[in-house]
């Protein structure tokens, strides 16, 4: 196979030197840098990158006006660079809207050590952004979504979980891919959706941008969530960035734990972490779903949601941006439907109304 071919465009040279050494170091094709996007299309025009990595604040052209101008000509994986800060973060949250598949943070202290550090998870993400489904990301507006839904055999639900309550938990996992495919899913839930909880990979500073960004499209009420938020019908509860989150239960009530802890499967926030409290403390009461993403977190705590009683799906392969988590949690036997992106909203909207006919 030949190698993925990359275009790096960043007004530093710093980062320009370090980050081409590193993808270089691991096995990428660095066929070229530039220092602003004017020149980077001279040279994109007579040898195509596979993969552009693009940083956000250049002299001449600004990167999202920058990844618009590629959208439009010749659909490219892109993955933005952005400090981490909340204007950083805004910023990469408009361009991952417009179109860029993943993401790249440069701390503001340390970032020559940052970029020459093989564990900081760099060429993953450029390798993930060149098996993206370009295609896929494009279907940014949702179709019509087709009636009816098949339900697969439900298994008991613990003795934890309350067996029978009107309230409903939705738990989203999602990644790679995700910015996109989930404001297509949200726009399209009504008010009366029921509670729901997302983890989301991101670092601090750009869940919240998310959710911000989120809440002004939805008819939920979209926020990062806050220790001890209730799980109410309407509202989306976005685990914020660099820190976990689960459900917990008092009395009949839902709400979520933030929470500080170590990186699961090199994950924080970690879906199986959510997932696996909503098993313990919804049971049959929960839906959950894993979408779009690169590696395998969800696909053990959706296996044990099922087990749980919960309504469980995965996006399908061809409506996913990058295959991957959906992929790995049909293999690990918690997925009871495959569901396309478009039919997704009201599966789920089914899901919630088919499990308060069990209860």
């Amino acid at each position: 196979m030949s190698k993925i071919k990359v275009m790096l465009v960043d007004d530093s040279a710093i980062v320009r030197k370090h980050l081409s050494d590193l993808l270089t170091a691991g096995g990428l094709n660095v066929i070229g840098t530039a220092a602003d996007p004017v020149f980077a299309m001279q040279r994109m025009k007579t040898n195509w990158p596979d993969v552009l990595v693009l940083d956000v604040e250049m002299p001449r052209m600004d990167g999202i006006t920058f990844l618009k101008q590629v959208m439009a000509e010749r659909p490219t994986p892109v993955v933005m660079c952005s400090t981490l800060t909340e204007k950083g973060g805004q910023t990469t949250m408009q361009a991952l809207a417009a179109g860029a598949v993943g993401f790249i943070t440069k701390p503001t202290i340390g970032l020559k050590g940052f970029l020459e550090d093989d564990s900081n998870g760099i060429v993953a993400a450029v390798k993930a952004a060149a098996r993206a489904n370009m295609s896929a990301l494009k279907q940014t507006m949702p179709g019509q979504a087709k009636p009816g839904v098949v339900r697969a055999p439900i298994a008991a639900s613990p003795q934890e979980a309350m067996a029978e309550t009107t309230d409903r938990v939705i738990a989203i996992g999602i990644s790679t891919g995700g910015v996109q495919t989930i404001e297509t899913v949200l726009t399209r839930l009504p008010r009366t959706a029921p509670g729901i909880v997302i983890v989301q990979h991101m670092p601090p500073n750009f869940t919240a941008s998310l959710a911000a960004r989120l809440n002004g499209l939805c008819d939920l009420d979209v926020m990062e969530a806050k220790d001890g938020d209730r799980v109410i019908n309407g509202r989306v509860l976005y685990a914020p960035g660099g820190r976990h989150m689960r459900l917990k239960r008092s009395g009949a009530q839902y709400l979520v734990e933030v929470f500080d802890g170590p990186l699961v499967n090199h994950h924080r926030p970690n879906i199986d972490v959510l997932f696996k409290s909503v098993a313990q403390c919804a049971g049959r009461n929960a839906i959950g779903v894993v979408m779009t993403g690169m590696g395998d977190d969800g696909a053990r705590g959706l296996m044990e949601m099922r087990n749980a009683g919960a309504k469980t799906a995965a996006q399908d392969e061809a409506s996913c941006v990058v295959y991957g988590m959906p992929k790995e949690a049909v293999k690990h036997g918690g997925v009871q439907q495959v569901v396309p992106l478009d039919d997704m909203p009201a599966w789920l909207m089914s899901a919630a109304r088919a499990s308060l006919t069990r209860a």
